[in-house]
């Protein structure tokens, strides 16, 4: 099985492939819930160890949703030991399984903000 997460607006997807096929998918309005929400709705989509490798879009998109996103499905694949891809694009969901059946490993996925992020001054 493989996890696929989307965050990069409001709505938060993840999907989960068996072969290449997708079995079960969940989207939702995540908004400012996504930090406390995304792990646990990867663990009730999906048994974690039965997890072969994770795929991440990331970006460009929301500077905090691509963080979490990121920051969830580097944390996955680390502690299970499995492979992560990240991908840009409109295809990214394809272009990831590709290169997971190829073997690819990116380790780690850094978000593509498409911008530098607007980080306000400390106020003192």
């Amino acid at each position: 099985m493989i996890l696929a997460i989307r965050t990069d607006s409001p709505t938060a997807e993840l999907y989960i492939y068996d072969d290449g096929n997708l079995v079960a998918q969940k989207v939702w309005e995540a908004h400012r819930t996504l930090a406390r929400d995304l792990l646990r709705e990867c663990i009730e989509l999906v048994d974690v160890d039965l997890l072969e490798g994770v795929m991440i879009y990331k970006g460009p998109g929301s500077f905090t949703g691509l963080r979490i996103g990121c920051t969830v499905a580097n944390t996955m694949a680390y502690s299970q030991s499995i492979p992560i891809v990240g991908i840009s694009g409109d295809d990214w969901a394809a272009d990831s399984l590709e290169r997971l059946q190829r073997g690819e490993n990116d380790t780690s996925v850094l978000p593509d903000y498409g911008a530098e992020p607007r980080i306000t001054s400390p106020q003192k």
